[in-house]
C-alpha cells in the first residue's frame, strides 16, 4: 500500500536536491503534490520530473507574501494540507572575520525566517494530525569550518521545532528535524569549488565520514517519508541526523 495515498504534501525547495528527490518519492508514494523554487524553469522542470500533476509555486521563501500566497493555493486547489516539507535553504562558506552583512542576512532570511513564517501560515491550513517536517544540517550540532552564519540558522530551526511540538500538539501535528550530512547535490557547486577539485574536496568530505562516503539525495529522501508518513505516527520533536555517522567523529 502507498504510504501517502491521499495525502496533500508541500515540499518548499523542491525543484532541486533533497527536495526533489523527496517530492519524487512523495508523489510515488500517492500524495497530491506542491513544490515551490525562485526560479521558474527549474520549477517546470522539476514538475516534469515529478509527474503525478505535481504543482510548481514560484516564489522566495523570504517574502512572507509568498507563503500566503502558497497558503491560499493550497487551500483552493485541495482544501488542506497533510504534510509540510521546509526544505529551501542556501548557504554560503566564509570564515566568520570575512562575513558581510548581506551574506548574513541572505542565509538567515531564507533558512530561518522563511522556515518560520512558512509554518506559521500554513498550520491554519495544515489537517489536524499532519507532520511537519523541517530541514536542518550536520552543521548546526558539529563545529564545520567556514560555517558559523549557516550554523546558526539551523540551529534555530531545531529550536523552532522542539516548541512547536508543543504549540501544535492539541491538534495532533508532529514536528520534526531531518538533519543531513554532507550530500551530494548540486548545492555543492555553489560553494565556490573549482570542478576541477571537486573529486579532492568530496574525498576529503568522505574520509570524515564512518560510512565512506557522502549521503544520496535518496537516501534523505527515504528518512523524510518516514517522517511524513503514517510509520512515525508516535515520533515528534526530535532531530533525525542522516549522516552517515559523521556527527560521531
Amino acid at each position: 500500500m502507498k504510504r501517502l495515498r491521499g495525502k496533500v504534501a508541500l515540499i518548499t525547495g523542491g525543484n532541486s536536491g533533497i527536495g526533489l528527490a523527496a517530492a519524487q518519492l512523495f508523489a510515488a508514494e500517492g500524495a497530491k503534490l506542491i513544490i515551490t523554487g525562485r526560479r521558474q524553469d527549474a520549477l517546470d522542470e522539476a514538475v516534469r520530473q515529478i509527474g503525478h500533476d505535481a504543482i510548481g509555486i514560484q516564489g522566495d521563501v523570504a517574502d512572507i507574501e509568498h507563503h500566503a500566497h502558497v497558503a491560499k493555493t493550497v487551500q483552493d486547489r485541495f482544501g488542506a494540507l497533510d504534510v509540510y516539507m521546509a526544505n529551501a535553504g542556501v548557504i554560503t562558506i566564509a570564515h566568520s572575520a570575512g562575513v558581510t552583512a548581506d551574506e548574513y542576512d541572505a542565509q538567515f532570511n531564507v533558512n530561518t525566517r522563511g522556515v518560520f513564517f512558512g509554518v506559521q501560515s500554513i498550520t491554519p491550513v495544515m489537517r489536524d494530525g499532519g507532520s511537519i517536517i523541517l530541514t536542518s544540517s550536520l552543521a548546526a550540532t558539529k563545529v564545520l569550518q567556514g560555517h558559523a552564519v549557516y550554523a546558526g540558522t539551523k540551529a534555530a530551526i531545531t529550536a523552532f521545532a522542539r516548541s512547536w511540538a508543543l504549540e501544535l500538539r492539541e491538534r495532533r501535528i508532529r514536528v520534526n528535524v531531518l538533519s543531513p550530512g554532507p550530500v551530494d547535490t548540486s548545492i555543492l557547486s555553489k560553494l565556490g569549488i573549482p570542478e576541477a577539485e571537486r573529486p579532492a574536496f568530496l574525498q576529503t568530505m568522505a574520509d570524515l565520514i564512518p560510512a565512506g562516503r557522502l549521503g544520496e539525495p535518496d537516501e534523505l529522501a527515504r528518512a523524510a517519508l518516514f517522517l511524513a508518513s503514517a510509520d512515525s505516527t508516535f515520533v515528534n520533536g526530535i532531530e533525525l541526523n542522516v549522516d552517515g555517522g559523521m556527527l560521531l567523529t
